[in-house]
């Protein structure tokens, strides 16, 4: 949680070839379909699988022959952490060990995984990958093993989860915009809010500063209604809608988790080979996220909804907090975060000068935008409400 932070009163912004940070929703699209013609997804037996050097080597898998010309798939493909993890869980070598030997000692990873691999040679894996960029006449490039899955993995892509999303919020006919993207090797965020829904929340920003330009609650106290859309593409998560109301005097994002809506990345056993979306298919699970999202959009960016959050959490949040040092201490311990973090927390809370339970919250929130990892961000920002709990607990 601590790892990746920026500045203590900067918000992240961050945009390369395969990742972001805050970007336009312009720019995710870019990342997203440069990335279309680059993966390869394809199902293969563990005796097809190898790692040599920390490589994942394929061998043997046919390769497949369509109108776009041949896919082929035998090659050397680098994992990244995601799919170190894929391999740890798979074959059951505890994670720790795993990466310790990739640091450590190479020779020893390769050994270790390729014996559990020879121990069930028909056992059947999803290897999702991106395939290497060749020069003309150049030996095959190296690619990038993302994920090591089930068999049963159902594809849910970013590109396609993101244009159904929109079409859903554009069905709806609410005025609705998108507010900032994030992508990782784990996972995709955008952010969605709806300035025309907008509710009061005086008692809840009474004597809040912005950390990020010093605007004070008092003067700008309004809510507006939103919520994030998330999802991923090599396992770490469902496709997920979760409500987020925007504080406009910062910017600061209230995840309420308890009222996620879900898609899971469950389906049947694949055939060995390239893998690919049947129409079909495809189309009805396109059809389900559109829905889905038409649903959010009128159940979260309601005004009746967000006052009743508000209302929810004014009680707890109008706690005064005696020694909140000791408080967010407290708080920091019980909800696992690190050292780096509750410190940065605890400047953002003197920063907003609002000295109840109600600061931590925004502390939190706020500190979040800091992060420059967006996954570590959205953990920070989901810890919110449960933070908020604790301080008035504790207070």
């Amino acid at each position: 949680m601590a790892q990746g932070m920026a500045q203590n009163t900067e918000r992240a912004t961050n945009v390369t070839a395969d990742g972001a940070r805050n970007a336009e929703i312009a720019d995710l699209v870019r990342i997203l379909e440069g990335q279309q013609h680059r993966k390869l997804d394809v199902i293969a037996p563990a005796a097809a699988l190898r790692f040599r050097q920390g490589n994942v080597h394929v061998e043997g898998v046919e390769s497949q022959i369509t109108e776009d010309g041949v896919t082929n798939v035998d090659g050397i493909y680098r994992p990244t952490a995601v799919a170190d993890e894929g391999v740890a869980d798979k074959l059951r070598i505890p994670l720790a060990y795993l990466r310790r030997m990739r640091t450590d000692n190479v020779a020893l990873l390769d050994e270790n995984v390729n014996a559990w691999l020879r121990q069930e040679p028909e056992r059947k894996f999803m290897l999702r990958a991106f395939r290497g960029e060749n020069a003309p006449g150049s030996a095959p490039a190296e690619g990038v093993a993302r994920a090591l899955l089930s068999d049963s993995y159902k594809l849910m892509d970013n590109f396609d989860m993101l244009l159904a999303a929109l079409d859903g919020v554009q069905q709806s006919g609410h005025p609705a915009r998108v507010t900032g993207c994030d992508l990782t090797d784990r996972r995709m965020y955008v952010r969605v809010e709806s300035e025309a829904v907008a509710v009061q929340a005086r008692a809840l920003l009474r004597g809040y500063r912005s950390p990020f330009d010093g605007r004070s609650g008092d003067e700008l106290p309004l809510i507006s209604a939103g919520f994030v859309i998330t999802n991923s593409e090599v396992g770490s998560g469902a496709y997920t809608i979760t409500p987020r109301a925007v504080f406009q005097v910062c910017t600061n994002g209230l995840t309420m988790a308890k009222d996620v809506m879900r898609a899971v990345h469950l389906g049947g056993k694949q055939e060995e080979g390239v893998v690919s979306w049947s129409g079909q298919t495809q189309r009805k699970t396109l059809e389900l996220i559109t829905a889905k999202t038409a649903d959010a959009v009128r159940t979260f960016l309601s005004r009746d909804y967000v006052e009743a959050k508000v209302s929810e959490i004014e009680a707890a949040a109008g706690v005064p907090l005696a020694e909140p040092t000791k408080t967010i201490e407290h708080v920091s311990k019980a909800l696992s975060i690190g050292t780096e973090a509750k410190d940065r927390i605890l400047a953002h809370f003197v920063q907003g000068g609002q000295m109840t339970a109600g600061g931590v919250m925004q502390a939190i929130t706020s500190t979040a935008q800091t992060l420059t990892d967006a996954d570590q961000a959205a953990a920070l920002e989901a810890l919110a409400v449960p933070a908020l709990t604790a301080a008035a607990a504790h207070a």
